[in-house]
């Protein structure tokens, strides 16, 4: 009867012990799932501090701190190649834009001498080139930067509808200049949770797209509150120009009549600070109409 007494108080002991020694355990568990939380939610770059007497805990911990120093490591040589590559657009910047101002300032220089009509002529198709190829340039680096760098995007409550009227309304010398009109129906304002400055800059590249490429002298832009607010940008296109609408928007994608006119960045550009903001672009085809949408978050109270 004592041997059984003594050997219930040993397994009495022992049972004790090893609840106390789980219940430490699942201390120091719940001690690694705090400072793992603290340091997503804070971003604070603290390792795991633990005591442990378990081995296989100590060397999760001493994992978990190698993940966490490797991608410190990562992060840190992230940033400095993202620095690097800001570096070196500026740089490919100011080489490519330095000899365009000397091309465009020396063209200047020939508008005012006497020329024939015929090197006249000549000059404005130059001058034509030239503007092409400025915007080009800066539709390269614009790309490059938006699928390179992590974009800092300011959602807020924007009334599009007035947006886009004012963004028309500052293109009207363009437009004219070549001979288009645009035809937008005002409708009641529609509000959408975007980035004021990338929908501006989405709405000035529509607009630009369809002055490069519209066969017609209509514009139709039209904008509607459905599940989403659409923004929508109708012009005629050269039935033998054989878009393909599934991949309008694709980077350097282009037509094959029209190779030589477009890189097809401006709709990339487009369809990326769309989706940086939540929101979609879509093309179709009909009646030899194409038709650009965007597609965007609506405000809702």
């Amino acid at each position: 009867m004592k041997v059984l007494a003594i050997a219930v108080g040993i397994l009495t002991t022992i049972v004790i012990l090893l609840v106390l020694y789980i219940a430490f355990v699942q201390l120091q568990l719940h001690n690694i799932n705090k400072q793992l939380y603290k340091r997503i939610s804070e971003n604070t770059r603290q390792h795991m501090s633990l005591e442990l007497f378990n081995r296989e805990l100590n060397d999760l911990a001493v994992n978990i701190n190698k993940c966490l120093k490797a991608e410190e490591i990562l992060r840190l040589k992230t940033i400095g190649e993202e620095k690097r590559f800001k570096e070196l657009i500026a740089n490919i910047s100011h080489d490519l834009r330095t000899p365009l101002t000397a091309i465009k300032g020396y063209q200047q220089l020939m508008e005012k001498d006497d020329l024939t009509d015929s090197q006249r002529h000549k000059l404005q198709i130059a001058n034509k080139h030239a503007e092409e190829l400025g915007r080009l340039i800066e539709d390269f680096f614009e790309y490059s930067y938006l699928i390179n760098v992590e974009p800092i995007v300011n959602i807020e409550r924007i009334n599009v509808t007035n947006l886009v009227t004012d963004c028309l309304a500052a293109l009207v010398p363009t437009l004219e200049e070549n001979n288009l009109t645009v035809q937008f129906d005002e409708t009641p304002s529609i509000f959408v949770l975007a980035d004021k400055e990338m929908v501006t800059r989405i709405v000035h590249n529509l607009i630009r797209n369809c002055v490069q490429h519209s066969a017609g002298n209509i514009i139709d832009v039209s904008l509607v509150a459905r599940d989403k607010a659409v923004i929508s940008f109708r012009n005629a296109v050269n039935p033998n120009s054989q878009l393909d609408v599934e991949r309008l928007f694709d980077r350097f994608y282009t037509a094959h009549k029209a190779r030589t006119k477009s890189t097809g960045l401006g709709l990339s550009i487009v369809k990326l600070l769309s989706e940086q903001m939540g929101g979609s672009v879509e093309a179709q085809m009909k009646d030899g109409m194409l038709d650009l949408q965007v597609k965007l978050p609506l405000y809702k109270n």
